[in-house]
């Protein structure tokens, strides 16, 4: 299992919208996410900043091939399109990235 973290901000207009839409997230983009070997996935807001922060668990063995499948899934790329538009990525973030990747210093279980 690794653990993944990722940052990125939330529009201030934005910030019921995303919370009403994720407090209710469509069951094909759930389903999506298990079939890609992701557990445990959370994403706080971190306000007045407006940063989501998001982890996960992934258990596969290939997070590259997964995170692409998952990518070309019709449904998810609609829920992204609902998503996409409240997000502002962070100027700091790799090319290719639009949440940005973090970097774990710190694990205890």
């Amino acid at each position: 299992m690794q653990r993944y973290g990722s940052v990125i901000g939330l529009k201030p207009e934005q910030i019921a919208e995303y919370k009403r839409i994720h407090a209710a997230v469509w069951p094909d983009v759930l389903r999506q996410i298990k079939a890609s070997n992701i557990r445990n996935y959370s994403i706080f807001l971190r306000e007045p900043e407006n940063l989501l922060f998001a982890y996960y668990e992934y258990v596969g063995t290939d997070h590259d091939a997964d995170m692409a499948k998952m990518a070309q899934d019709p449904r998810t790329q609609e829920w992204w399109a609902v998503c996409m538009p409240m997000q502002a990525p962070l100027p700091t973030r790799q090319d290719g990235q639009w949440w940005a990747s973090t970097e774990e210093v710190f694990h205890v279980d």
